[in-house]
């Protein structure tokens, strides 16, 4: 029998405080939360049916995506360069960027900061959010205007989108529809995934259609079955698009959800919204209201309620990215920012990436002692099993029970062994659902046969 020691551990989202900073920053700028999922618990009661817990949209992976997506010349190169502290081109014409490009970055976790101090290990392994920079996608692209079907081909290869906005007026950068207009092109992206899905859908309704013909009325094979189980939900995915609606917001089963995810629909994506201000409106906006903000905001409230806007300036963070490596004197660029300001001002990034993890559904287990702190990815709703199989397929094909103490038991208490005496250490076998703030030890045996 074999053991190791993990901690799982998660951004937690509580309305609009991020758990990255302390109260007094006062400038994380969050003008709505975003959309909740529901995890059912299985019953405690004996003799009571277990619950199904509710399935989540998108590829069952680890190794998930998010995308940035927008019209051209919105500032996309820019953030993502700032956001991965990378240099890709940042041009001022359409189409600068044709080919994705590709990064991780770190993701802001300060429960990992205190297992590293606490173990104070050789090596610290962080976790990260893998992020695409996607080409401008312009009016007509589901026809194959601009970069056309490379450009949603690239928006099919990710899980999840970061829809970037444009709110600063600069001359010098020319826009491709010739003015400003924030909501103009949150319209245009929006009616483009929709008219991708929209014809995707058509074409899979089309290829069944015939085939139930053949099946008739009856009940047929099981076989037959599913297959018209299908057809059915392709025909309330279309009739759902055509009304102009994102398949992200339906109300799908089970059953629906497993057949929405294997046709990698567009809509169906988890969207956070970023609104790209100058730096000027950017450093002053808890003083001065913001009309590209407030449309924004308007939209999505009637449209998409409950997702999240974040507004940003990636000339700001540009700047502040220059100072990676001495955190010491991006510290003194904030404090002199806020000093000029008469407000407390942060980077924007920490919180968009948190959240944009959120958004995929990600969570982070931590392997911890003085050889290496390390977190591991894993999507909610992992049993313990899949949870120890991201570490080696060994540890879930053999695996016997985890024995869990939560992470804010263990911070509050000082150790595993207070944590014991406490009555706060507890034994999970294959059923039990890693939770947030969860701190397990693995019990495996790898004599059985695969």
């Amino acid at each position: 029998m074999f053991g190791i020691r993990l901690s799982i551990q998660t951004c937690a989202h509580h309305g609009h405080r991020s758990m990255l900073s302390s109260p007094q920053h006062t400038q994380r700028l969050l003008f709505s939360t975003t959309s909740q999922w529901l995890y059912a618990k299985p019953s405690s009661k004996k003799g009571a049916a277990a619950v199904e817990p509710k399935a989540l949209l998108g590829r069952p992976s680890n190794n998930l995506k998010i995308g940035v997506l927008g019209v051209p010349n919105v500032g996309k190169s820019t953030f993502f360069n700032a956001l991965t502290n990378s240099s890709v081109p940042a041009e001022n014409f359409p189409f600068c960027t044709i080919d994705p490009s590709e990064a991780r970055v770190i993701v802001p976790d300060e429960r990992f900061t205190w297992l590293a101090d606490r173990y104070k290990p050789q090596k610290e392994t962080p976790a990260f959010l893998t992020v695409i920079d996607i080409a401008g996608l312009v009016r007509g692209a589901s026809k194959g205007e601009g970069l056309g079907n490379a450009f949603l081909s690239h928006v099919r290869s990710v899980d999840a989108l970061f829809h970037l906005c444009r709110g600063f007026e600069d001359p010098g950068v020319t826009h491709v529809d010739g003015s400003v207009d924030p909501v103009r092109d949150l319209e245009t992206i929006h009616f483009e995934l929709l008219l991708r899905d929209i014809d995707w859908l058509q074409k899979s309704h089309q290829e069944l259609k015939p085939i139930m013909a053949r099946f008739g009325n009856g009940s047929g094979s099981p076989t037959e079955k599913k297959k018209k189980e299908e057809f059915a939900t392709i025909e309330k995915c279309l009739a759902w698009v055509e009304q102009g609606n994102d398949i992200r917001k339906g109300d799908w089963s089970n059953s629906e959800i497993e057949v929405i995810n294997q046709q990698y629909l567009l809509t169906a994506k988890p969207m956070i919204y970023l609104v790209n201000l100058s730096e000027h409106e950017y450093l002053h906006l808890s003083k001065e209201p913001n009309s590209a903000v407030e449309r924004i905001q308007t939209w999505i409230d009637e449209h998409h309620p409950g997702d999240l806007l974040i507004p940003f300036s990636g000339s700001f963070e540009s700047q502040l990215s220059l100072f990676n490596d001495s955190p010491e004197d991006k510290q003194t660029v904030l404090d002199d920012a806020s000093e000029q300001v008469g407000s407390k001002i942060s980077s924007a990034l920490p919180e968009i990436i948190v959240r944009g993890r959120e958004a995929l559904n990600l969570q982070q287990f931590f392997t911890a002692g003085p050889g290496e702190v390390r977190a591991w990815t894993t999507r909610k709703n992992t049993l313990a099993p899949q949870a120890a199989g991201v570490i080696h397929s060994d540890f879930e094909r053999g695996f016997i029970m985890a024995e869990v103490m939560k992470m804010d038991d263990l911070k509050d208490l000082g150790s595993e062994a207070a944590v014991k005496a406490a009555g706060k250490y507890y034994s999970k076998g294959r059923d039990y659902m890693v939770e947030d703030g969860d701190v397990v030890y693995f019990k495996f045996n790898v004599t059985k046969k695969k």
